[in-house]
């Protein structure tokens, strides 16, 4: 799943690179059409993110990637897999480390 997310990101940043036009840097499409760009909390960000690759939803990840930063996203899904790790691991009644070796398909340590 990580490994996914990493290639996602690494296609996101490339595409963000050669994306911007000459005089918009900094700005969006919708911004440089003239419209209002809704700012986003990064963890709204990042659910929607995670929800859209889990459903391998291209347009939706590409959507929810521009809302923050990349530093912003990386840290709200690093928060989200912790939440939802330690949510897991209450609902089993197992440790964490167990919860996310087994979430990955490792073996028991």
């Amino acid at each position: 799943m990580f490994g996914r997310i990493g290639t996602t990101y690494g296609r996101f940043r490339d595409a963000m690179r050669a994306g911007s036009r000459p005089g918009e840097e900094g700005r969006s499409r919708k911004e440089a059409r003239g419209g209002r760009k809704r700012a986003h909390n990064l963890f709204e960000a990042a659910a929607a993110y995670v929800s859209a690759c889990a459903e391998d939803d291209q347009d939706r990840i590409d959507e929810a990637a521009g809302w923050v930063s990349p530093e912003a996203l990386s840290f709200g899904v690093n928060e989200l897999a912790c939440r939802a790790v330690i949510a897991l691991a209450r609902e089993r009644d197992e440790s964490p480390r167990t919860v996310a070796r087994a979430l990955l398909g490792l073996p028991s340590a």
